[in-house]
């Protein structure tokens, strides 16, 4: 075959599945996927979290930490008079947390004895109890340090001298990336990597297996990449939908512009396109893939360091997530339109992305090549011990 008999052979096969790929849109069912599941996400964050406050003391110390504490974004106080009815909501997920103001609070303080605050957090939900304890001790600390700035105040010191007293250095934090508004804006990009690489393998599988099973036999390798290069353009426009529209639409702040996002999303495809080929090699049953893609989505999703940091994890751990392209997406992706990490500085995950793409094709177009020419049965059966009959 000519190099010109195989550009046209790719070209008619790029124009027969996009087209395709075009009458029978499926793949908008991603879309519909991303509207359902990210509505956990539009508010962005926690926020007015349900907590009881059970005031044993009434006094102005009591009163100025439950409003303390109600002023905080993360918590809406809830007055209760008795502990065990705070106790049966905690039970039914009514209340996040219950506070107990003790008795004598604002009498201990002015002694300086110790003093303890009964909190009582739901464990079961530990982002929305982090929150509420990092308020609870916020409140308490800016609550002693009224009071301790009055005291120092009546025995002789200048404002000056009971501020130094009381905070004698001052910390300032400054970003070195801004991660967003919260939590979830790291996680929401993971999220739609995910999906992303899910859908496009599922799809790569597809149009391996249609190429495969066509009237014409053996497709030849220009067929091939004709009929996954034919995928690109589809997923490179949802990318901008799920990278740019919809993060949008959610709030999210995001600091990419759309050719940036496409470029981090370019290499992304191509390493998915690669993997899918190799599965598809590896298994060749629509059944087996199927199920073997289901299986493997949850697993991929907690190993690709979206909400487990990698560091954590063992080496060989790493070793595998590090053969994932969504790890590398998320990295680049979630750094450059959520945390405003320079372009400059993804280039190593995009060089390893291609790095990956062009592996997993090379692997799965040989792996292909000896399959059907019988060699690797023949390999396997010389690997075969003999059974003395």
């Amino acid at each position: 075959m000519t190099w010109r008999q195989g550009l046209l052979t790719y070209w008619r096969t790029f124009v027969r599945v996009l087209s395709g790929m075009l009458e029978k849109p499926m793949w908008m069912m991603l879309l519909i996927s991303l509207c359902l599941m990210s509505t956990v996400y539009a508010n962005r964050t926690v926020w007015d979290l349900p907590v009881a406050v059970i005031d044993q003391d009434h006094s102005t110390a009591s009163r100025l930490l439950t409003r303390d504490l109600d002023a905080t974004s993360k918590i809406k106080t809830v007055a209760y008079d008795s502990i065990p009815e705070a106790q049966r909501d905690l039970g039914q997920r009514k209340l996040f947390a219950v506070v107990i103001m003790p008795v004598d609070l604002e009498k201990k303080i002015l002694a300086g004895e110790a003093i303890v605050i009964p909190v009582y957090g739901d464990a079961t939900n530990r982002l929305a109890n982090g929150q509420i304890e990092q308020d609870v001790l916020t409140a308490y600390q800016s609550l002693l340090t009224q009071y301790n700035s009055q005291l120092l105040l009546s025995s002789g010191f200048s404002s000056r001298q009971a501020s130094v007293l009381l905070t004698p250095m001052v910390g300032q934090t400054l970003d070195l990336f801004n991660p967003g508004i919260s939590f979830a804006a790291i996680i929401f990009p993971g999220l739609l990597v995910m999906l992303l690489q899910h859908s496009l393998l599922i799809a790569s599988v597809r149009v391996n297996i249609g190429l495969k099973s066509a009237p014409s036999g053996k497709p030849t390798i220009p067929a091939m990449l004709g009929g996954l290069s034919a995928l690109i353009p589809i997923w490179l426009f949802l990318s901008i939908v799920l990278f740019v529209l919809w993060p949008w639409v959610l709030g999210y702040r995001q600091t990419a512009s759309i050719g940036e996002i496409i470029l981090l999303t370019f290499p992304f495809l191509l390493a998915v396109l690669g993997l899918g080929k190799l599965v598809t090699e590896c298994l060749r049953s629509v059944e087996m893939i199927y199920l073997t893609l289901s299986f493997i989505t949850m697993p991929v999703f907690y190993i690709s360091g979206t909400i487990w940091p990698l560091q954590a994890m063992p080496a060989w751990v790493r070793a595998v997530s590090s053969m994932l392209p969504s790890t590398w997406a998320t990295k680049a992706i979630a750094g450059v339109n959520q945390m405003g990490l320079p372009f400059s500085e993804v280039g190593g995950d995009m060089l390893m992305l291609l790095v990956l793409g062009g592996f997993y094709t090379a692997l799965g177009i040989g792996l292909g090549l000896l399959r059907d020419s019988g060699r690797l049965r023949t390999l396997l059966q010389r690997k075969r011990p003999l059974r003395n009959d």
